[in-house]
């Protein structure tokens, strides 16, 4: 880690919650806001008062209808893109939910694979910490970004 994220703060907070379920990941196509069009988790901005793990499930029941359970805090994403935005994300797994997921306007859900996860349409970030959360590592990562373009990038594992 650089010397900058030592004093870096974020501009926003932000949820990422993946259901891992079956030898399956549940991803969605976002719609619209950063990122429309990529594939991704259900997730979002946190609202005031709100903590992160509160605003996963509220996310996930907004972007797709379902509740998820069995929810557990699995790292930290930080991002600093070269227009100045600064984005804390808390990123969550799931092992279950309730409901059954559907398309809104925010998203549409995707079933994958563990094995075939498409990074190719996913944020470059996704890569480099992904298979170790899903695999039931713990991290902070650290990403530079301009605009959909990854600059530079360091993801620390823990034994959380």
């Amino acid at each position: 880690m650089t010397e900058f994220w030592k004093s870096w703060q974020p501009t926003e907070r932000a949820t990422l919650c993946f259901v891992i379920r079956g030898g399956e990941i549940l991803l969605i196509r976002k719609k619209r806001g950063l990122g429309a069009g990529k594939i991704n988790a259900p997730g979002g901005r946190l609202e005031a008062g709100e903590t992160a793990l509160v605003a996963a499930i509220r996310e996930t029941q907004e972007e797709l209808g379902i509740t998820p359970t069995g929810v557990e805090d699995r790292g930290e994403l930080h991002f600093q893109f070269a227009d100045g935005y600064a984005l804390h994300c808390a990123v969550f797994v799931a092992s279950d939910y309730i409901g059954e997921p559907h398309e809104t306007d925010e998203a549409a859900p995707l079933w994958t694979p563990l094995d075939q996860i498409p990074y190719h349409e996913m944020w470059d970030d996704d890569i480099h910490w992904l298979p170790g959360v899903i695999s039931g590592g713990n991290f902070r990562g650290f990403f530079h970004f301009d605009g959909e373009k990854m600059l530079t990038y360091d993801v620390i594992w823990s034994n959380k």
